[in-house]
């Protein structure tokens, strides 16, 4: 009798193992690489003039020197002093890592021959040859060469195609990590530069673009691709720092398993905490929506002496109104701005939108919140950065910086203006209600000749909620909620209409 052996049991696959990467040092950017650059391969930056190719190799030579992996700069366009200069301005010390033997230059520039009247090109074994001395002197494994257009290379020729290919197949033999940037020639037409350098000697490409969205530039970045190694795919912004450089801005990936806060807080207003439900979620944002004049800054205000009152900071950030008018205002309802922020309760910070990008603020934003650490943080009013940049820019801006409060667990009240007096809504408004927990709406209402003030609640995730509108009164105390409209309808659509039968004029 035969017996069949049983079969063998099931393996599971084996995982390829991990590409083993070297950090950028770049805010953001080893965010969207998910681990920085892949260790000992070749990373081609492409991008046109002004695209920041040489702040990002800069940055990325820099974060090694300082963490114990040697670099060398190899520049093919500026001199080295100007180099220096530049990157200086970025909060890099060169000179310092020089000194320290951390960093070396190998000035490569094509050289002008005045017999010959001409620009002599780059040899490729002088410059392997330069590039190898460089390393031997500093033990370097990190090589920029920058910029691969400037020196004069043929890829369009098969010998030079093959110099090329061997210099950097030379580096990765001896355990460097090369970035080379490529310049695209133009800032307009095609992304990449059409000679195929980006195809025969890059393991990852990263593309920068400097286009222009309506009136102003934004400068975004794009992994094109990566062998072997997973990354974020699309466009993400990012912008240059005096102080700091490149710092990238991906877009957060929201944390939907995220736990929510059961605990309110107050709004700083009692009849509004009665038609919330008893407040606002800890870890909600609140969106208030009105014309000019219906008491959006007020609100802002009761808010932040919410907080106040019960020992949280608060941060206020203020777009539409100087820091001497929000204190102004403040006063004229009670409340004393000037003692709160001395006590270090509260901290204002009044800027005009057209100071900066949307990048720009975002990051000052998350700086402020981060040195600062408040409970509570006010915008007023989001409808004033419409001013700067294109509709999409605005759109990341309000996506990241939303996240970053929920992520903070603050709570936080964000003001938007309509764009008509009794009703509509704004490019801003159609950005961010998703986004937000809870939405409250200010309206004029006219009312027998008379322009009266009506609030509603419009929607409060995860609780119950006045679903009224509600008269409410402005005076020199504050806000003050009445009762609910019962003889008009129409108000939300701007066509208010009278419930009250007219009588009819006697014959």
């Amino acid at each position: 009798m035969t017996v069949t052996p049983p079969d063998p049991p099931a393996t599971k696959p084996t995982a390829p193992p991990a590409l083993p990467r070297v950090e950028t040092g770049i805010p953001g950017l080893d965010d969207v690489s998910q681990g920085g650059l892949p260790r000992g391969r070749v990373t081609v930056v492409v991008g046109p003039a002004g695209s920041a190719k040489t702040v990002l190799a800069g940055q990325f030579l820099a974060s090694g020197a300082r963490s114990g992996e040697p670099g060398v700069f190899v520049t093919l366009e500026e001199p080295e002093a100007d180099l220096r200069h530049n990157l200086t301005t970025l909060g890099l010390d060169i000179a310092a890592l020089e000194e320290s033997g951390d960093w070396a230059f190998v000035d490569a520039a094509p050289r002008y021959d005045p017999d010959q009247d001409q620009t002599l090109p780059v040899r490729i074994d002088t410059l392997a040859a330069q590039i190898g001395q460089a390393m031997d002197r500093t033990g370097a494994t990190r090589i920029v060469i920058d910029s691969y257009g400037s020196a004069g290379f043929d890829t369009e020729d098969r010998r030079g195609r093959l110099q090329l290919r061997s210099l950097l197949s030379e580096l990765r033999r001896m355990g460097a990590t090369v970035v080379l940037t490529v310049e695209t020639g133009a800032t307009m037409g095609a992304e990449l530069p059409g000679n195929g350098v980006e195809e025969f000697v890059a393991d990852t490409v990263i593309l920068l673009r400097n286009s222009m969205e309506g009136e102003a530039r934004r400068r975004t970045l794009e992994i094109l691709k990566m062998r072997g190694a997973p990354h974020r795919r699309g466009q993400v912004p990012f912008t240059i720092l005096p102080g700091r450089g490149m710092v990238v801005l991906p877009l957060p990936v929201q944390q939907l398993d995220r736990g929510s806060l059961d605990a309110r807080v107050t709004s700083g207003n009692a009849e509004v905490d009665q038609m919330c439900g008893g407040g606002f979620f800890r870890d909600s944002i609140v969106l208030v929506s009105g014309a000019t004049g219906t008491g959006k800054t007020l609100m802002v205000t009761e808010f932040l002496a919410g907080g106040v009152a019960r020992g949280e900071k608060s941060l206020l950030l203020a777009f539409d109104e100087s820091h001497d008018q929000l204190r102004r205002n403040a006063r004229g309802w009670g409340y004393d701005f000037h003692e709160t922020e001395a006590e270090g309760l509260l901290r204002v910070v009044s800027t005009y939108p057209e100071v900066a990008t949307h990048e720009d603020h975002l990051v000052a934003i998350k700086a402020a919140i981060d040195e600062f650490g408040p409970a509570r943080i006010a915008v007023d009013s989001l409808s004033a950065l419409e001013r700067v940049g294109s509709e999409k820019s605005l759109r990341d801006f309000i996506i990241a910086l939303t996240a970053y409060v929920k992520a903070k667990q603050l709570v936080g009240l964000f003001t938007i203006a309509t764009d008509t007096l009794l009703s509509g809504s704004s490019v801003t408004e159609t950005h961010i209600s998703t986004l937000t927990d809870s939405i409250i709406l200010l309206r004029y209402v006219e009312v027998f000749g008379a322009l009266r003030r009506g609030m509603t609640v419009l929607k409060m995730r995860g609780s119950d909620h006045d679903r009224d509108i509600r008269e409410y009164r402005i005076d020199g105390t504050g806000l003050h909620v009445g009762e609910p409209f019962r003889t008009v309808a129409g108000i939300l659509s701007g066509n208010v209409v009278s419930l009250v039968p007219t009588v009819p004029p006697e014959a």
